[in-house]
């Protein structure tokens, strides 16, 4: 161990906690910016228009978060009153607060998902037309599907999806924060996965490295729509171009180092395993890793306390998610610390 391991803090709790490296400060700073709430905004535009053409879609919509794209989409698709069919543990249900009720006045409808694929089958069950109870207005897809683990829904299985949909007159939302983690495990172009949807929710701000950001993508007349609905959140940032630089350079090179985050994911994962922890390794599939440990809020304070940070995100379970600012070194150090 290196005197630099010693003294560091891994943070591991999530791929947000990335800071801009010095040559994304430099973009921040020399920006080209206008007023986004007039449209006026070039640096914006031109995230807008490279998200959507990267994602096979008309427009793009810069927000400051992926639960304001996701709860917008909702909003716009939507009606009050309807349901969304979600998979069980969704993001839109488990971290959004209650939004889509608040907001929006429509309640989920869970099918189940193991490792975070639902059977279309099941989605096709889930809907909903009968006078007597809530019809559907949505189905909702998340790629990958945080709280399974990661975990990459299948093209074929969100293109069986579509066709449901069409044949239900229904829209199909796509969460895809983490989208361009499954487009990389999978070896293929990430229009491959997000084109057939009829909106998508991309985060700049998890594995490719901006500050903050989030892009909503789909044709051109629900972007139009969505505009009114970010207004209505608090999402208009005036001159954004400031941040929306930095989301540009995440957008057009994150992407190339995601495949490191998920070696490390699984050489992290199978360390824990040899230790004894309980993980389920078909769940890594991607640059996250569930162990499962009794008092997870207990275990991580001491983890923290010795300097590697997970997040407890259920009463026995920890998470760990590998970034671009862990490096093979630290990598080790978190696996002594874990595995000590």
């Amino acid at each position: 161990m290196t005197a630099t391991t010693q003294s560091v803090t891994v943070d591991l709790r999530s791929d947000t906690v990335t800071v801009p490296d010095e040559r994304m400060r430099r973009a921040m700073a020399e920006a080209v910016v206008g007023d986004d709430v007039y449209g006026e905004d070039p640096t914006v535009n031109e995230l807008q228009a490279e998200a959507a053409r990267m994602l096979g879609h008309e427009a793009g919509l810069f927000m400051p978060s992926g639960t304001m794209t996701n709860q917008v989409a909702i909003a716009v698709h939507t009606q009050r009153g309807q349901e969304v069919i979600v998979p069980e543990g969704a993001h839109v249900y488990e971290w959004e607060l209650g939004m889509m009720a608040a907001f929006s006045g429509v309640v989920p409808r869970f099918v189940a998902a193991p490792l975070g694929v639902p059977d279309p089958a099941h989605v096709r069950a889930a809907i909903r037309r009968s006078i007597h109870q809530s019809p559907t207005g949505l189905i909702s897809l998340e790629n990958t599907h945080n709280k399974a683990g990661g975990t990459i829904v299948p093209v074929e299985v969100s293109r069986a999806v579509r066709d449901i949909a069409d044949e239900e007159g229904l829209p199909l939302h796509l969460d895809g924060a983490r989208i361009m983690n499954a487009a990389v495990a999978l070896g293929l172009p990430v229009r491959d996965l997000t084109g057939h949807y009829h909106s998508v929710s991309l985060c700049l701000s998890k594995g490719l490295g901006a500050p903050v950001g989030s892009v909503l993508v789909g044709p051109r007349d629900f972007i139009g729509r969505a505009h009114r609905y970010r207004k209505m959140m608090g999402g208009g940032m005036r001159q954004a171009g400031v941040l929306a630089a930095a989301g540009l350079l995440a957008l057009r090179e994150g992407c190339a180092r995601l495949a490191e985050d998920h070696l490390r994911a699984r050489r992290l994962a199978e360390a824990l395993v040899e230790a004894g922890f309980e993980v389920d390794l078909a769940t890594v599939q991607t640059n996250m890793i569930y162990v499962r440990v009794p008092d997870a809020a207990a275990r991580v304070a001491q983890w923290a306390e010795r300097g590697v940070r997970g997040g407890a995100l259920d009463v026995d379970r920890v998470r760990f998610v590998l970034h671009a600012q862990i490096t093979d070194e630290l990598l080790e150090h978190a696996i002594s610390v874990l595995t000590r």
